[in-house]
């Protein structure tokens, strides 16, 4: 893989479900009751402490996952304004956890119990989670799920692709590397067996199919105008950089022998080494 990037959108939990406050009772030959304005002061209290939280950005992956934690936020509060005018705490909808659930979620996040880690170098992991029975997870190759972790009191996001076999069952895997200054990095290396991780998803929308046309009307319309099927050569890169307005930075993944090669390219096509990646 070998792409080129010029300088220049996490669900939070859903509102908790409050206990209404006890009805008031008529007393024979009394009128209408009414509140005070102590009472309806605390009613106003007790909705808003129900309003949902505003997601940070660090809640949020980057990774245009559809529906994003902004917008699950915005349709917990369009529920929570109708329940708010309506009076109508019913209409409110908690976040609702399961104990190695056997169907995912794209919009709420499950709990996946840990069953091994193992540390396969100093900085990567590898974690198994836990399915029911012999379930599967069902992703497509292509499709990744969303994390979620809290670090010092800051929830995070982070989008994370599985690479157990789509035919696993009763588990799933995920290879994580993890890096000295991750926020997420410290939250997955407290991880031990036994332990609860939340995922949510899937996520992705372009399907590898086996002996599928490499037809461009295949990618999403933003990779377009910019992807190039054929073999990467001197020639191709030095038309990749040269076409790009502002200094470019490359990120490079593949064989060690593509590895060395594209990176003899950047440098023939006039790239110092600090502006490209080799993974």
């Amino acid at each position: 893989m070998f792409s080129l990037s010029q300088a220049g959108k996490g669900g939070g939990p859903g509102p908790t479900l409050g206990r209404a406050p006890s009805c008031p009772h008529l007393l024979p030959d009394q009128g209408p009751l009414t509140m005070d304005k102590g009472e309806e002061d605390d009613d106003e209290e007790a909705w808003l402490q129900l309003r949902p939280v505003e997601p940070l950005p660090s809640q949020c992956c980057g990774s245009g996952c559809s529906p994003c934690v902004f917008d699950l936020y915005q349709r917990d509060l369009a529920s929570w304004e109708a329940a708010r005018a309506s009076k109508d705490r019913s209409l409110l909808s908690g976040e609702e956890t399961q104990s190695c659930p056997s169907k995912l979620s794209p919009e709420t996040f499950l709990a996946f119990c840990i069953s091994a880690t193992d540390r396969l170098t100093k900085d990567t992991y590898l974690v198994r989670f836990a399915l029911p029975g012999n379930s599967r997870l069902g992703l497509r190759p292509g499709q990744h799920l969303i994390l979620r972790g809290i670090v010092d009191g800051l929830e995070i996001q982070r989008a994370y692709t599985p690479i157990s076999p789509a035919n696993a069952k009763g588990y799933f895997e995920v290879l994580i590397k993890c890096y000295q200054t991750g926020l997420m990095s410290q939250y997955v290396e407290s991880w031990k067996a036994g332990d609860t991780a939340f995922w949510r998803g899937p996520f992705g929308g372009f399907f590898y199919k086996p002996n599928q046309e490499n037809s461009l009307e295949q990618l999403p319309w933003s990779y377009r105008d910019k992807t190039h099927f054929g073999r990467l050569g001197q020639d191709l890169i030095e038309e990749l950089v040269g076409s790009c307005r502002r200094k470019p930075f490359a990120l490079v993944c593949g064989s060690a022998e593509f590895t060395k090669d594209v990176a003899g390219y950047l440098l023939s096509a006039g790239l110092a080494e600090d502006s490209y990646f080799l993974f």
